[in-house]
Formats: C-alpha cells, structure tokens, sequence
C-alpha cells in the first residue's frame, strides 16, 4: 500500500470494523469506534511500518483504478506460523466483479514464499457473501463462536 493511501484506508477500516462488531452484536454502538480505533492502532503500532503485517491496494487491472485494500499479517500460534486476514475490502461499486477472489488468489504465492503454510480468517456471521466467497476458495470453518441474545 502507497503510504499516501494509508490514513485514508485506515479511517475507512476503523469505521467499517466498528459497524460490523456493532452488527455482529459484539459491541455496542456507543463507544464502537473508539474500541474500532483501539483494535487498530494495537494490531498497527507502526502503521504501515508494523513488522509482519503486510498492505496491498487492489487495483481492477495492472494500471486500472484502486478498488480494494487487503491486510494480511504472519501470526504464530502452538508452533506454527500462518498467515491471517485481517481485511479485505473492497468499495461498493467494485464489488461482486472478481476483485476479492483475484486479490485471495494473488495472495496464496505471497504467503507461500514467506513458508507459511494456511492463510486463516475471520467472517462476520451476517456477512453471508464473505462466507461463500471463502467456501468457493477453498477455506473451511474451524470454528464457531455463538450468542443467545436475552431479554430482546
């Protein structure tokens, strides 16, 4: 990701992390985006700088206009290190043409070269289009987390 990129991709992703936790049921909306902000400047300490976390601006062809932005970061975990998405986006009226698959694609030869050997990540439940994107890559769920809401 260009550095003159980054403040702009930040903001936009601060805001949409703070929606979907609110979405999700996870947070409360008062709040949400400081917490949204919190997560952020935690996980990219040194912005762009941040050792192991890794930027891309999607762009819709080698020299066409920049619909999308993808942070994945290598995590270590039990002994194994992995690669995690912690972002893909891609802007509104972009979507739905191929762009996210081409970015996860473009991805996997990144991840391998760095000896990593998975990529995780996580989908919101309510994000239905997310989920089949993944399954239709290859990704299956390990886990699930769940929620009875009360009182509601």
């Amino acid at each position: 990701m260009r550095p003159e990129a980054f403040d702009a991709y930040l903001s936009e992703a601060i805001e949409g992390y703070a929606v979907d936790n609110v979405a999700a049921g996870r947070w409360p909306r008062e709040g949400a985006i400081e917490r949204s902000r919190a997560d952020f400047e935690s996980s990219l300490p040194r912005g762009l700088a941040t050792p192991d976390h890794y930027l891309y601006e999607i762009k819709a062809a080698e020299d066409g206009p920049i619909v999308g932005a993808i942070w994945f970061a290598v995590i270590a975990r039990n002994g194994i290190r992995s690669a995690f998405v912690y972002d893909l986006e891609i802007k509104t009226e972009w979507r739905r043409q191929g762009h996210a698959t081409r970015a996860i694609q473009a991805l996997e030869p990144i991840v391998s070269a760095l000896g990593l050997s998975s990529i995780g990540l996580h989908v919101f439940a309510q994000n239905a289009g997310a989920q089949a994107l993944y399954a239709g890559l290859g990704y299956g769920v390990t886990g699930f987390n769940m929620t009875k809401r009360l009182g509601e």
